[in-house]
């Protein structure tokens, strides 16, 4: 049987996850950091952006919080399962966990959220 294309998470990134997740204001200070790194190389950034927003909305149930955080912190993560530095593919897996939270929570990100990506992009990318 060939391995799986992705290796299980290490207890030691586990637990960086879960510090991460506990760490809110971290946790945000390193999201808008790599953000800022990476913006415009990453097509889901509006989607990454929105998410941000719900996670931070205080209106947002907590569950909701929960899966956003948890799938911003993997994007923030240092080492994750494909290195962010390789060109293209560098980013699937942070989108693919992104595009797992966004579909368990899409009634949750609002207009409002998209609408403030939407404004944040057009900033961050002049």
């Amino acid at each position: 049987m060939s391995e799986p294309f992705v290796k299980p998470f290490t207890k030691a990134e586990m637990e960086a996850m879960r510090e991460a997740t506990r760490d809110e204001e971290g946790l945000k200070r390193r999201f808008w950091e790599k953000f800022k790194r990476v913006a415009g190389k990453i097509p889901f950034a509006e989607d990454l952006v929105a998410a941000y927003y719900c996670a931070t909305d205080p209106s947002t149930p907590s569950r909701v919080k929960l899966i956003l955080i948890g799938a911003i912190a993997y994007f923030v993560f240092p080492t994750d399962a494909i290195a962010d530095l390789l060109p293209l593919i560098g980013f699937a897996d942070d989108a693919a966990v992104l595009a797992a939270a966004i579909t368990q929570v899409a009634g949750s990100i609002t207009e409002e959220h998209k609408e403030k990506a939407r404004k944040t992009l057009a900033i961050a990318l002049i």
